[in-house]
């Protein structure tokens, strides 16, 4: 009776969470993305107020986030080879295994130059959003692990499982400033042991990707093509979304943190608080993409949401309350993330089925390179002054790509979305 039940409640569960088509591997993605995400989480608050704790400055956090951005960049370079050699789950076993002694690493070490090192060889996410040689590998295996019709929504649910989960890990970032004072260690020794946790995510993570499915059994591994008829739409989009990521550099959650510590001189805790909130926000943004995307189409969803939350941006310099602040905050949360889906799930719709992985690779390391060279600017703009010329800037590229986007794409559609219009037609 009662496994009868607990198995009726495991469906009722996949049924709320997963759209019908997917299969069990995106269900084990989708778990793995939100429990990166707890790590993600934390990590991107305690790494720039660790770094200070140490003795470092602004500066010094921009040059390693951006390492950060670099090495995964050129991981995420090497993962169509990867797969094509490993397979998806031995890819994904081996960047478990370096999430692992990415952590264990942070954990020993407190030198600048060794923890350089290992930001750059190493797994670190100093984003809201996943930036990591992950992403690339997962977004491949999931456009196969579902029918085109729910695409958009498996990857909205992917983006909203990181949300939530990130949104709870930012709440864990309170944790050693709370440990040093109740056990007596420094604040250094309690991050150092978040760390730690972080290598145990990645072991966790490991045992989700031990059970994906490879290659069915009998049938040989075949390299993924390289691109082919889809090739200019993937450049201009891979252009494009280098300036997006370009402006996103400024304001990775690393950055936001940082300026928020400097120029509010806030405690981590009230920092982490904020960007839970900022989370829960994403993550509402990530629900109302599907049903607005089916409305409106997804170049239209990925611009004109992402258009207001730029000039939320563009406001907070000239703003002195932190409340106001705040708020302008957590409104360009609700609107900015709706393009995170739609625009994947538009790269994997507009391109054939044997380009998928090349495209997401091709979008992805550009994307990742990009977004790499900006914290290191914003670090130094934060260093002379609080002014949130970072912010400024990054909301200024935002609207530049947006507006450019718009022109470039809004008539090339996916399949999905030609075939409504066709059928309203005929209805008409």
């Amino acid at each position: 009776m009662h496994g009868g039940a607990g198995r009726f409640a495991a469906l009722a569960l996949d049924m709320k969470l997963f759209p019908k088509s997917a299969t069990a591997d995106a269900k084990r993605l989708v778990w793995a993305k939100g429990l990166r995400a707890v790590g993600d989480g934390y990590v991107s608050i305690l790494l720039p107020a660790y770094l200070l704790a140490l003795g470092n400055s602004p500066f010094a956090v921009g040059v390693l986030t951006t390492a950060t951005l670099l090495g995964s960049a050129g991981l995420t370079l090497l993962t169509g080879m990867t797969i094509t050699r490993l397979g998806h789950r031995r890819a994904l076993l081996a960047a478990s295994a370096l999430m692992i002694l990415t952590g264990l690493g942070f954990a020993s070490v407190q030198a600048f130059w060794p923890l350089l090192l290992i930001a750059f060889v190493g797994t670190l996410n100093p984003s809201s959003g996943d930036v990591s040689v992950f992403l690339p590998m997962e977004q491949s295996l999931l456009t196969r692990s579902v029918a085109d019709k729910d695409r958009t929504d498996l990857f909205a649910r992917y983006s909203l499982a990181g949300a939530l989960m990130g949104a709870f890990g930012t709440l864990l970032a309170a944790v050693p400033e709370r440990a040093a004072a109740w056990l007596g260690i420094t604040f250094v020794e309690a991050v150092q042991a978040m760390f730690v946790v972080y290598a145990a995510i990645g072991i966790a993570a490991g045992l989700l990707y031990r059970g994906l499915s490879d290659v069915p059994r009998g049938m040989p591994r075949t390299a993924d093509p390289p691109l082919g008829p889809s090739r200019a739409i993937v450049y201009r989009m891979m252009a494009l979304f280098s300036v997006d990521s370009f402006g996103g550099g400024f304001l990775v959650q690393t950055i936001l943190a940082l300026w928020l510590l400097q120029a509010f001189d806030l405690p981590v805790a009230t920092a982490a608080t904020i960007f839970f909130w900022s989370g829960l926000f994403s993550a509402v943004s990530y629900l109302a993409a599907v049903p607005i995307a089916r409305r409106f189409g997804l170049v239209n969803t990925m611009v004109f949401t992402h258009l207001p939350s730029s000039l939320c941006l563009i406001a907070i310099p000239f703003v002195d309350s932190l409340v106001v602040v705040i708020g302008l905050l957590l409104v360009r949360s609700l609107l900015s993330q709706m393009d995170v889906p739609t625009r994947t799930s538009y790269v994997m719709a507009v391109v054939t089925p044997a380009e998928r992985p090349a495209a997401a690779s091709l979008t992805s390391v550009p994307r990742s390179l990009a977004s790499a060279v900006s914290p290191v600017i914003a670090g130094y703009l934060i260093t002379i002054s609080t002014f949130a010329w970072p912010l400024l800037i990054g909301g200024l590229l935002k609207i530049g790509y947006d507006l450019a986007l718009l022109a470039m794409f809004r008539h090339i559609r996916p399949p999905e979305e030609d075939g409504q219009r066709e059928a309203k037609s005929r209805a008409d």
